[in-house]
């Protein structure tokens, strides 16, 4: 009786710390399901080799020479929309953290995180969901705090069913178990979270966590990395 062949997750990993590239590598490289297929030691070559390696997940670092690390996700963003980011930050570099949002990353966590848990993050964005350390959904949260409250405060109200779906994007759940947990259809939910995008004048998750966290939708205790369910 033959076993299903598990999926190969392809990570490419730009930082301008080539000490750090290595171990960092080595450290994927030793996942099993995970594989490096390339090394960048600067945004411009990072967004150079998803072009032409397509991974499926990119851990990226901020501060880098020739292009920065939010310049470059957003190029990376624009040319694959697919593919994942996960910016690997230090705490130095934590002011950031919003920024890399607006670009389109899908991860945020401190360089210093536990090797289990970078790999648990990696399988995460891949299967669509969001991840951000607790310390910097503290630091989003601080900014949302500061900022002008009116461009929310202008969207139109979300309905009851809405809330409910904006809250589960924002706990990082998929749409099959949005679906299960609300006892309505993928389909069903495809379209409130189409109709979340449209009111709120946003285009991804990620915005939509940035919504349920100033909104008060969702506490920022929620957000805490958490292994993802089954599907």
């Amino acid at each position: 009786m033959g076993s299903e062949e598990e999926e190969i997750i392809r990570v490419a990993v730009v930082d301008d710390q080539r000490l750090f590239t290595r171990g960092l590598s080595g450290l994927v490289d030793m996942v099993p399901g995970l594989e490096v297929v390339g090394v960048a030691h600067d945004g411009a070559q990072g967004v150079e080799l998803c072009r032409k390696e397509e991974p499926d997940v990119v851990l990226m670092d901020i501060s880098m020479p020739k292009m920065d690390g939010i310049s470059a996700t957003r190029e990376i963003k624009d040319l694959l929309p697919q593919t994942a980011v996960i910016i690997l930050t230090g705490h130095e570099e934590d002011e950031h953290v919003f920024e890399g949002i607006k670009a389109g990353a899908q991860g945020y966590l401190l360089k210093d995180s536990e090797p289990e848990d970078l790999a648990r993050a990696i399988r995460t964005v891949h299967a669509g969901d969001t991840i951000i350390a607790p310390e910097l959904a503290q630091k989003m949260l601080n900014t949302f705090q500061s900022a002008d409250p009116r461009d929310s405060r202008l969207a139109p109200p979300l309905t009851e069913r809405e809330l409910e779906v904006i809250r589960a994007l924002a706990q990082g759940m998929s749409d099959r178990q949005i679906a299960r947990s609300l006892g309505i259809s993928e389909k069903t939910v495809r379209n409130h979270t189409s109709n979340i995008y449209r009111k709120l004048h946003i285009f991804d998750r990620t915005q939509a966590v940035i919504y349920a966290v100033r909104e008060g939708v969702i506490d920022v205790e929620e957000l805490e990395y958490r292994p993802p369910r089954e599907p």
